[in-house]
């Protein structure tokens, strides 16, 4: 696998969700919304199906659990406002996929059923097509989701054990190395505070 890249401009991130809804690419915008604010795997994304997202009423539920598939732990996932914002547009623009709690969230569109999920392939198509539409230089693909919750969360302050376990990594060095955190940034944190 290639080293993919955060998006570690939030205004890039706007950007991308703006573009994304002026070509009312509701399907990708929550694929994009999902994937950076829960820190799921592809493969876990693309078995996403109305259920996790909806109760028995058609209400957005607020939290759900998954079984992930690479290491078969359960992960929670939170329904942020950025998502109920992006889930509410696309339910929207997608009438009748909430007709049945097994539809995948992210359909084939080649067959509008909404019985079958994109696959990997057409994800990873659309994240770097994205990314390089909005200006961003480097290598970014599916795994970019997942890096930029963690990047974000990492600069947002959230202590590294935390992230460890929402990422569901075995150890902390290998968080750090995943975040691209270097021995010299942590001499340079420890140098700074001079308490």
């Amino acid at each position: 696998m290639n080293y993919v890249e955060p998006i570690r401009d939030r205004k890039k991130i706007a950007q991308i969700k703006n573009l994304l809804r002026g070509q009312r690419r509701y399907r990708n915008l929550l694929l994009f919304v999902v994937g950076i604010n829960t820190a799921l795997r592809i493969s876990d994304l693309l078995e996403l199906r109305i259920s996790h997202f909806l109760d028995e009423n058609l209400r957005i539920k607020r939290r759900f659990w998954i079984k992930e598939q690479k290491r078969g732990k359960r992960h929670e996932v939170v329904v942020n406002n950025s998502i109920k914002q992006s889930l509410t547009e696309y339910l929207k623009a997608y009438p009748g996929v909430d007709d049945n709690p097994e539809n995948y969230i992210f359909f084939n569109t080649k067959n509008n059923t909404y019985t079958e999920p994109i696959k990997r392939g057409q994800a990873w198509k659309f994240i770097t097509t994205i990314c390089q539409d909005v200006g961003l230089q480097g290598n970014y693909g599916t795994h970019s989701l997942r890096k930029t919750w963690g990047y974000h969360a990492r600069m947002n302050g959230v202590d590294l054990a935390l992230i460890m376990h929402k990422l569901n990594h075995e150890s902390i060095a290998y968080t750090k190395r995943y975040l691209g955190i270097t021995n010299d940034e942590l001499l340079a944190v420890s140098q700074r505070l001079n308490l």
